[in-house]
């Protein structure tokens, strides 16, 4: 505690004016994310979203779009689950009981500990990942993230170790400690405040704790993705679909997608699209958590059956599919992969 009221973090945006929703949008971003990232994205979605009645009210194309680039949109999609439920369980004001944090999409028992010590100084303990480095390396505890009874027994420390006054601090405290002094690698141990009763530092194990898990070769996948445009002296028209609400781009705006360059003609006649000439465009990976994605995008430059081309935004009708200018502001979610192609485009 001395050495975070000294050393510790307290300038971070969320940090200031604390609430439990602004905290809680603040954990949810930093899942998976470090800090340097989450604080632009953070600072606009605030801007937008103010309060839990303004993220339940808005739609969920503008929720995501505020997320494009963050990945794991998983987690926009549950936010904006959660503060609708909360309007309708809870009038409105974020639960303060954490069985009632934890009930909502997305927050599980490390997260709901940490939004209400942070914000309202419960007593909760919590164990995310830089808080499990810190306990595994103090107290030598062996086995990796995937194992139960790593985690019991860390869940066990955590839950002796935390005060029950001043709670927020030691909360702050743990995480700081684990982002800027116990590293993954290279840990500064020379400026830790633990490091007489350190075992791993003591027996200079550090790098062995925690341990990591076994690895797997990550799969391969392949796909081609189709991308209809219908150009025109004021106009960039690209046709996207929607992807359903769950799986990989869950909710997201992608391009449409076929096994093999050679069913392209049954796609544009479902879409009633005549091409008119077609271009393969540099193939790139895009790699997910626990796949890669090898992608092979096409240009299809086309006409309407009709031969309209004038007004492409009333093309297709179709709920989930949307016809894309590209000389104007995005504005709903996108997948990273469609956001590089679309900045591929826009400059053609």
């Amino acid at each position: 505690m001395t050495w975070f009221h000294s050393q510790g973090r307290k300038h971070l945006p969320w940090q200031q004016n604390k609430t439990p929703y602004r905290v809680w949008i603040s954990e949810i971003m930093l899942q998976q994310t470090q800090v340097n990232t989450v604080i632009p994205y953070y600072q606009r979605f605030m801007e937008s979203f103010p309060t839990i009645t303004h993220l339940a009210n808005a739609e969920e194309d503008i929720v995501l779009h505020h997320w494009t680039g963050l990945g794991y949109y998983a987690r926009a999609r549950n936010l904006h689950k959660a503060a609708k439920l909360i309007i309708h369980e809870h009038n409105g004001q974020f639960p303060e009981n954490i069985d009632d944090v934890i009930a909502l999409p997305g927050i599980g028992r490390s997260t709901a500990g940490a939004i209400l010590s942070l914000s309202l100084n419960q007593h909760h303990p919590i164990l995310d990942g830089n808080v499990k480095r810190v306990l595994a390396r103090n107290y030598l505890v062996d086995g990796h993230n995937g194992l139960a009874l790593f985690n019991k027994i860390l869940w066990q420390l955590s839950e002796q170790l935390t005060p029950t006054n001043d709670t927020g601090f030691y909360t702050q405290a743990m995480m700081d400690l684990g982002a800027t002094i116990c590293t993954r690698s290279k840990p500064k141990c020379q400026n830790c405040p633990l490091q007489s009763s350190c075992l791993a530092f003591s027996g200079d194990e550090q790098a062995n704790y925690p341990q990591k898990k076994p690895k797997k070769k990550t799969p391969e996948k392949s796909t081609v993705m189709i991308i209809p445009r219908i150009k025109t002296k004021t106009s960039n028209n690209v046709l996207m679909e929607k992807r359903p609400p769950t799986g990989i781009w869950g909710g997201l705006w992608c391009f449409h997608e076929v096994s093999h360059i050679n069913d392209i003609p049954n796609l544009l006649a479902r879409l009633n699209l005549e091409r008119v000439s077609q271009q393969a465009l540099s193939p790139f990976r895009h790699t997910f958590s626990h796949f890669h994605l090898d992608i092979q995008p096409v240009l299809v430059e086309c006409k309407t059956q009709d031969h309209n081309t004038t007004n492409a935004q009333e093309i297709n009708e179709l709920t989930n599919q949307k016809w894309y200018d590209l000389t104007k502001k995005a504005s709903v979610g996108l997948a990273a992969s469609t956001q590089k192609l679309i900045t591929l485009l826009s400059k053609d």
